[in-house]
């Protein structure tokens, strides 16, 4: 008989991207022993919150907003965001460590104080997230994951979008950034389903960028490669 649960006490979650990838370098690991630990936003992980105690916003961030940006890439959204407000809090989840130690010199080299960051799946985050203490949150260009058989891995999916509603206050607003045709067509059906309505009145806008949008070297790919990047806006409804 198998359990479905982990030894922690963790449910079993398979992960499917990447953990690392090529060598980090001397100065990406000074940043990973360096400054990771103290831009930790709490006991996220379970083995060091098996009971899954939310974690304290306003400890780490006061009455401010908080932000939380899903796969954060190498940082650069969330850093610009982060510099061009300084009033809110920001919460990045990124697995794939060279991301991670991208983020850290990004935050080093832009002065930023009001990010944490959580080197790890965003499901373990939305376990210790109070619900409705998000204003905003991001998902931009999340892995596509084209074939068909392994559509149930993104992250617009009930697994994901299910918990993501509860932490996200009423009113709050969901981006999406996607180029990819049947991610934006999964997207629009999955999310209106989960209390969020899509804000959208015509082409324009989906097809043009947010007004503080920066491109990140993922569109920059996209758009490299004859792609073309979709900018869908949702507000939580219930």
């Amino acid at each position: 008989m198998t359990s479905d649960k982990h030894p922690s006490g963790a449910p079993w979650r398979n992960f499917y991207g990447r953990f690392k990838g090529k060598g980090l370098r001397k100065s990406q690991e000074a940043y990973l022993d360096e400054d990771l630990a103290k831009l930790s936003p709490g006991a996220v992980g379970w083995d060091v919150n098996p009971d899954r105690e939310p974690i304290d916003l306003k400890s780490l961030f006061g009455d401010k907003d908080v932000w939380l940006e899903v796969g954060f890439g190498g940082g650069e959204h969330m850093v610009h965001q982060a510099v061009q407000n300084p009033d809110v809090g920001f919460i990045g989840c990124e697995p794939y460590i060279n991301g991670v130690a991208m983020l850290l010199g990004k935050i080093r080299d832009s002065g930023a104080q009001n990010i944490a960051v959580h080197p790890g799946d965003a499901r373990d985050m939305f376990d210790v997230l109070p619900e409705e203490s998000i204003t905003r949150a991001f998902l931009l260009y999340p892995d596509p994951w084209p074939k068909k058989r392994h559509h149930r891995r993104r992250f617009v999916t009930p697994e994901h979008l299910e918990p993501l509603s509860k932490v996200l206050k009423k009113g709050a607003i969901f981006r999406v950034a996607t180029d990819i045709p049947d991610y934006v067509r999964q997207t629009l059906e999955q999310v209106p389903r989960h209390g969020f309505e899509w804000l959208a009145e015509s082409p324009a806008d989906w097809r043009t960028p947010w007004n503080d949008w920066i491109s990140t070297r993922y569109e920059q790919k996209a758009l490299r490669e004859g792609r073309v990047p979709h900018y869908l806006t949702f507000r939580k409804t219930g």
